[in-house]
């Protein structure tokens, strides 16, 4: 696998506060609020800025009550279960992110297809796992900060779903940040993890999204700035890799001594529906 990019060397950071930025968010906001996209469907902009669109699957694994389905539910900007409840089968969520690429100034429209599945189901049946992995392009490996056990459970997770992939992208989030006095993860821990898997690892808090003056619906905007170093995180790491396989950058292991990446004058291949 190709050491993940340096953050902001691939995507603009902040991109999506900036006046153009916020022009290509109004597709996937009505009225403030976040628009639900099924699989078929995707946002739609005016013809003079109409964009390219990329496609992933993304696996979301982790123990049971990490917060996977609290997770996608954040990143698509839907309603957080209030109580815990195991995910029965394969539940997937159709999220879309606009970001502007530092190579060639260039915005594409990211479409993630995130694939949540319930611990008790992938035990209880054999396909599961297999199907959530099948064309897989990203493994987003949650742990929580409130679960000792499901931080020192990440090196199983890493082997076991994502051992027979090393060329597929992968990345871990820390749920339930925002609860530092009741953390079983210190930071020390996290430093020794990222240190030993070279990974990206994002954090993420657990409060409810915040809410328009009504008090009931959620504030889309405001929801989007919550979440927004997680879709451009993927972004970044999956662009980059499309750009190595694609043979515009070149295939440095997590074993060789840092480089700066160069910029191709190139983009990578592109990938305009999404895998079935």
């Amino acid at each position: 696998m190709a050491r993940p990019p340096a953050p902001g060397s691939v995507i603009v950071p902040d991109w999506h506060e900036s006046a153009e930025g916020k022009e290509y968010l109004a597709c996937i906001l009505r009225k403030n609020c976040r628009r639900v996209f099924g699989l078929l469907e995707r946002p739609v902009l005016p013809p003079p800025v109409a964009i390219d669109t990329a496609s992933y699957k993304i696996f979301v694994s982790g123990k049971s009550g990490v917060g996977k389905t609290a997770l996608v539910a954040k990143l698509a900007g839907l309603e957080v279960p209030v109580a815990h409840h195991e995910t029965t089968g394969i539940q997937t969520t159709v999220v879309f992110w606009p970001a502007k690429l530092q190579a060639s100034d260039r915005v594409v429209m990211f479409r993630f297809e995130f694939w949540d599945c319930g611990e008790s189901a992938l035990k209880k049946f054999d396909h599961m796992l297999p199907a959530c992995k099948e064309k897989t392009d990203a493994f987003l490996f949650l742990f929580s900060f409130t679960d000792r056990a499901s931080f020192e459970d990440l090196p199983g997770q890493l082997a076991r779903v994502a051992g027979e992939a090393p060329g597929i992208v992968r990345m871990v989030i820390g749920s339930k940040f925002d609860q530092y006095m009741q953390t079983d993860v210190p930071e020390r821990d996290l430093t020794a993890f990222r240190q030993a898997w070279k990974l990206p690892l994002l954090r993420v808090k657990s409060v409810p999204g915040r809410r328009l003056a009504d008090g009931r619906t959620l504030d889309g905007r405001a929801g989007l700035a919550d979440i927004a170093h997680v879709l451009s995180g993927l972004a970044e790491q999956l662009w980059h890799q499309d750009q190595v396989a694609a043979g515009l950058l070149p295939n440095t292991s997590e074993n060789t001594p840092a480089d700066p990446y160069s910029q191709p004058s190139g983009d990578p291949r592109q990938r305009a529906a999404p895998r079935s």
